[in-house]
């Protein structure tokens, strides 16, 4: 399926290009977790699909999936609006943790679009084929013929609803956590319980949205 994408001239370019980045920057996150979206969440258990842009480019934060951060590191902004919407949607408060992994294993693809960042430079390797290749991931998962719901946040993740069939699949779709657009409307838009009414309305096990004590 994905294995294809690695003999094309793109993801040789796409490889070359980060030897080098690494070989001469700090790149995010860890060489070992950049595919950490796809293994903890393997292609036949995704129900649910949560679109990032970029890794986080701090120190310690980004370790493969998006918008989480590796335990005891502080909260990101957005995941701090992510965690307040989630307890005015569902009654959870805020977990102490960044952590997603818990959301992963059940089934939430937490993918970003490009998935290695410069330290310290947002955006600094997009342009550079990841997209190609997420592009490709989110279009055999809307092939899928197992019913998906797709959480698109932000004008970036809306423009990849084209890749997906929604005969078949829900999208929900609202402005960006980011406290640049929160308050345009992704508070109220009630995410969590419109994700869990959408997998039992297609008789699927709904997420259980809480995180651990421990990530």
């Amino acid at each position: 399926m994905l294995r294809d994408e690695f003999e094309q001239a793109y993801w040789k370019d796409l490889m070359g290009f980060l030897s080098a980045e690494r070989a001469a920057h700090t790149v995010y996150p860890p060489q070992e977790e950049v595919f950490a979206a796809l293994h903890l969440t393997p292609f036949t258990d995704v129900k649910v699909v949560l679109l990032g842009q970029d890794p986080y480019h701090g120190p310690d934060q980004a370790h493969g999936l998006c918008f989480s951060v590796n335990g005891g590191e502080r909260l990101p902004p957005s995941l701090v609006n992510i965690f307040k919407e989630l307890e005015t949607d569902l009654g959870i408060p805020p977990s102490a943790h960044g952590n997603l992994r818990p959301w992963a294993r059940q089934g939430v693809l937490l993918l970003n679009t490009t998935l290695t960042v410069r330290a310290h430079q947002a955006a600094s390797h997009q342009g550079r084929g990841w997209e190609t290749f997420t592009d490709r991931v989110i279009g055999e998962v809307g092939a899928k013929a197992q019913h998906v719901v797709f959480v698109l946040w932000g004008s970036h993740a809306r423009k990849k609803k084209a890749l997906v069939d929604q005969r078949r699949h829900t999208i929900l779709e609202s402005p960006h956590p980011s406290p640049l657009s929160a308050h345009r409307g992704f508070f109220g838009s009630r995410p969590f319980s419109s994700v869990n009414a959408a997998l039992e309305a297609a008789g699927q096990i709904p997420i259980d949205w809480r995180l651990d004590a421990t990530p």
